[in-house]
């Protein structure tokens, strides 16, 4: 599993969202998560890596889920599992464990 260079911006961005938590109510940091994943979600689509833009995304979710932070089971349901569900979906897309989407070299049916 390589590393690349977006991987290193979402750790630093992960980090400065951390460190934002000591200064910013929730709700903000929750939006703050929820749009910075948001761009790496697209990012990973424009690359040509759909299952990781699904991984991404689901972790939205789940930065969406924090702004409502329910107690018990739903928590686990709105939170926990879209953790689970994009961590799954990035694995197993950095170890190939997925079927190809479609091919990173192959031009647009329009003819762009």
């Amino acid at each position: 599993m390589n590393l690349d260079r977006q991987d290193g911006v979402a750790i630093v961005g992960f980090a400065a969202i951390v460190a934002l938590s000591l200064l910013a109510e929730p709700t903000v940091l929750s939006a703050a998560l929820g749009g910075f994943l948001l761009s790496i979600t697209v990012r990973r689509l424009y690359e040509g890596r759909p299952w990781e833009a699904l991984a991404w995304l689901a972790w939205v979710g789940a930065a969406i889920g924090l702004v409502f932070a329910p107690d018990g089971p739903a928590f686990a349901a709105t939170v926990l599992a879209p953790l689970a569900i994009g961590s799954g979906l990035l694995f197993a897309s950095r170890f190939e464990l997925l079927p190809p989407i479609w091919d990173a070299d192959r031009e647009p049916a329009d003819g762009r």
